[in-house]
């Protein structure tokens, strides 16, 4: 699938601690009916066999929706279950070995919370940059906070595009405004809803606003 920096405007991040009375692959669909523009997986404790089965069956479904899946830092299951793409941290596989084993058309994004870092990325073959966190995150109590400043700073010394992470929800997403990003991902707000589909929408709406300037 071919990478548009559009594609970051809703990103939608899965934490299976928040399945309730839902399964995950129902979490995900209603998150898919309701607008987001890209999923990430995220599964810190399935061992690789289980995430490789999983993310084929989220992978169909999000191409269904025609919306991209991305893997959470483990290379190997992104391209064993043709995943377009992976998110590395940056204690994760460097970006440019990456792009030495998934080639040009594999989708990688990569975490900075500084401008050289950013910098760092975008040289070595990252598509797309995921800066914060940019409010106190419920899924990440140890994640360094960076101001609306030095995300505006990170976004504005990079060519490729950016998407603000962290904490982010329906009540402080137009306090992104102004950023430079051009997006915003969510775990929390979307997958720990009552109503997903709904609170994928409204939030969708606050994106469009935060990063276009208008609803």
């Amino acid at each position: 699938m071919e990478f548009k920096k559009e594609m970051l405007l809703l990103y939608g991040i899965t934490d299976r601690s928040l399945t309730g009375r839902q399964t995950l692959y129902e979490q995900v669909e209603e998150a898919l009916k309701g607008g987001i523009t890209i999923l990430q997986l995220r599964e810190k404790h399935l061992d690789e066999e289980a995430f490789t089965k999983e993310a084929v069956e989220i992978g169909r479904l999000c191409h269904s929706y025609h919306v991209p899946l991305i893997i959470n830092d483990n290379v190997q299951v992104a391209l064993k279950s043709g995943a377009d793409g992976v998110h590395v941290g940056i204690e994760d596989m460097p970006v440019k070995k990456i792009r030495e084993l998934a080639g040009r058309d594999f989708i990688i994004g990569a975490t900075a919370k500084t401008v050289e870092q950013a910098k760092n990325a975008e040289k070595n073959g990252a598509d797309y940059l995921g800066v914060g966190a940019v409010f106190p995150s419920p899924t990440k109590k140890s994640a360094i906070r960076i101001t609306r400043e030095n995300l505006r700073e990170i976004c504005s010394g990079v060519k490729i595009p950016t998407v603000a992470i962290g904490g982010i929800n329906r009540s402080n997403a137009l306090e992104m405004k102004g950023g430079g990003m051009d997006g915003i991902a969510v775990v929390s707000a979307i997958f720990g809803a009552e109503n997903i589909e709904q609170a994928t929408w409204e939030l969708k709406e606050k994106a469009k606003e935060a990063v276009y300037g208008k609803r």
